[in-house]
């Protein structure tokens, strides 16, 4: 079953000056089932930070819908914006977004603290978070106390508290080094193993390898994607590399 339904998603920018007007997004059709972890590639440009901001509900599109468990999210008051990304999105950054005056566990529970749960909830739910992402004995050192892998594990724990329907993340290992990067895409791995979907956004082939589809975006709109299926790790990052080449020359699709 879809947990997300992109249909005909069109984004048009008028300039400030002169008026003129900018597609970043043309006719984006695509389907997310519940459980999936799909990877968006495309080169810069192409559209999908555009579209992230979009199914982010940071942005509104100029055209087209987008359900979320069957809620037309796009069409969403904007008083009511915030409540639903607390609510219903997890989010995990480049550049983690952490508050470095807060520990890491208060920043954990900062999205819950927004929604008004009690205290003994919030305790409840971390534990078995941390427990798995193996950042308990580390709750209360501030983010300039730790590295940018634990960092990074945070900010996965952030984005699975609030039990989401749909993780994004967006460059998830940009900022960390080889090491973090090859843990951090692991627990990835693992937590969409326990059920958890997720969308990422990535220029990187080796953390696109691990996600079970990869869609690419040229020109606005989806190019083409690839299936896992049975591939291993490796086979999908040649599969990846070779579209991405396509892309690079401007190859029709496949």
């Amino acid at each position: 079953m879809a947990i997300l339904s992109v249909r005909n998603l069109k984004k048009i920018y008028t300039t400030r000056f002169g008026g003129n007007q900018v597609q970043a997004l043309k006719n984006v059709t695509f389907d997310v089932e519940c459980g999936e972890y799909v990877a968006i590639m495309g080169e810069s440009g192409s559209g999908k930070t555009t579209l992230l901001n979009i199914l982010a509900a940071l942005d509104k599109p100029t055209a087209g819908s987008i359900l979320l468990d069957g809620r037309d999210f796009s069409r969403i008051r904007e008083s009511e914006r915030a409540a639903f990304r607390r609510d219903n999105l997890g989010f995990v950054f480049q550049e983690f977004n952490l508050l470095d005056t807060f520990s890491l566990q208060d920043n954990i529970f900062l999205p819950l603290v927004l929604a008004g749960a009690p205290y003994e909830e919030m305790v409840k739910r971390l534990e078995p978070i941390a427990r798995k992402l193996g950042i308990a004995d580390i709750l209360q050192k501030f983010p300039y106390e730790v590295s940018g892998g634990q960092k990074q594990r945070a900010a996965a724990a952030r984005a699975l508290i609030t039990h989401p329907k749909l993780i994004l993340a967006d460059e998830p290992t940009g900022a960390l080094d080889s090491r973090s990067t090859d843990e951090m895409l692991r627990l990835f791995s693992s937590i969409n193993d326990s059920g958890q979907t997720i969308l990422m956004v990535t220029h990187s082939v080796k953390a696109a390898s691990h996600a079970g589809r990869v869609l690419f975006i040229r020109d606005g709109e989806v190019f083409h994607q690839i299936y896992r299926g049975t591939s291993t790790n490796e086979q999908l990052y040649q599969k990846i590399s070779d579209t991405l080449t396509l892309l690079a020359t401007g190859g029709d699709r496949e």
